[in-house]
């Protein structure tokens, strides 16, 4: 919660500053320190058993992850040709998606096998943290040695232009299709966060005789579903445009989501699980159409996306709340299910609106970055004097 608020202050503000006057490189740097600050900052936290220290500890945390996505994640799409940017981030955040499986497992089998007291459970949280600190300050460095080439807003503007694409000349408070792509990257991220943090509620709420250690292994099990859902989709992307998998998953996302309202037991949860696995491509799917043909304003925009995060700590409490009116979580999915409509009208436009599809369509089916093997490099005129045998090379302008 605390480290979803921090995503637009760190991606509308000093991380989206320090990315347009200094760089990628340099972003990656600063969040990565301040995530291992953070980390480290659990330590005292833990020791003095402080819940508002615990607190501010995430929030570091968040503000540093929030720095690191507002660079990453416009990093992906535009390190290759425009054609595949919605391949490069769904397939990188498909290990993301991995991690929400591993990583809680691994957290119970091997740090928290002993809890038989709070002290107990704080000392080993201490370790941890401490591991990730120096584990970040480490990567850190790593990046300061590496070389990473920077990607301008010269660069982009001058890709956009090739794509024919007239959508940078517009001033950046006109970029309303950016607005849109933002909306829907904050309702479904909020939604998402939603089902995810009361999945467990709903297993106990609408299957009699289950129990939240039930739940919490069928979570696990959705969060694979999720990743598996992910990578596919990546797949598909190679062999049909980003735009229509995007509307097909999400699409189906709502249609599961809605019919886990009314649905029970096993087929209630089964609902759930469809919904995660199809809402896999959503967030980076948002994330690469909306930024394109932004051109100059690139930087700038990504930030509004990535700060869409916020969602993920304003829909879970209206969730609660419709739960706790009704004692009913599955009938306060329908919170969640509203949201998801609303980030479903993007997924329409970018579609079907002739405005969104057309930008979207020629900078995806350019070929910059692309070498046309059906036009060599050079060609070869063979000119065969009867004296001397000439070989002249006619370079193309």
């Amino acid at each position: 919660m605390f480290g979803n608020r921090a995503y637009p202050l760190a991606s509308l503000g000093y991380a989206n500053w320090i990315l347009r006057h200094f760089g990628y490189k340099t972003v990656f740097i600063f969040g990565l320190v301040l995530y291992g600050i953070g980390a480290l900052c659990m330590w005292p936290a833990g020791l003095n058993q402080s819940f508002g220290g615990f607190c501010g500890a995430t929030f570091v945390i968040g503000s540093g992850l929030g720095s690191l996505e507002t660079a990453a994640n416009p990093y992906l799409t535009v390190c290759g040709p425009p054609r595949y940017s919605e391949i490069r981030i769904n397939f990188a955040q498909a290990f993301n998606a991995i991690g929400t499986v591993v990583g809680p497992v691994l957290g119970s089998y091997a740090f928290f096998t002993q809890t038989e007291d709070d002290v107990s459970a704080l000392q080993r949280v201490q370790w941890v943290y401490l591991a990730i600190g120096i584990f970040v300050f480490v990567l850190a460095f790593v990046f300061f040695l590496s070389n990473i080439p920077e990607v301008t807003d010269e660069d982009m503007a001058f890709q956009v232009a090739e794509t024919h694409v007239d959508e940078q000349d517009k001033p950046f408070w006109k970029q309303w299709k950016l607005f849109h792509a933002t909306l829907a990257q904050f309702t479904y991220t909020g939604a998402q966060v939603a089902i995810a943090g009361y999945f467990i509620n709903y297993v106990d709420d609408t299957w009699p005789g289950s129990t939240s250690a039930k739940g919490a292994k069928l979570l696990a099990g959705a969060q694979g579903a999720f990743a598996v859902g992910r990578f596919l989709g990546s797949g598909l992307m190679k062999y049909t445009k980003a735009r229509w998998v995007f509307l097909v998953y999400l699409s189906c996302t709502v249609a599961f989501l809605a019919a886990s309202i009314t649905q029970r037991k096993q087929v209630g949860v089964a609902m759930l699980f469809m919904t995660l696995f199809f809402e896999s491509v959503c967030f980076p799917t948002i994330m690469a159409l909306g930024i394109r043909g932004l051109g100059r304003h690139y930087k700038r925009g990504s930030g509004f996306i990535v700060g869409g995060v916020c969602g993920g700590a304003a829909v879970p409490p209206i969730l609660g709340h419709v739960a706790d009116m009704r004692n009913n979580t599955g009938f306060a999915m329908i919170v969640p299910t509203m949201f998801m409509v609303v980030a479903w009208t993007y997924a329409i436009a970018v579609n079907f609106a002739p405005s969104y599809r057309d930008t979207v369509d020629r900078v995806g089916g350019s070929t910059v970055g692309l070498q046309d093997e059906s036009r060599p490099d050079e060609e070869k005129v063979v000119d065969v004097d009867a004296d001397t045998e000439k070989n002249t090379v006619v370079h193309r302008d």
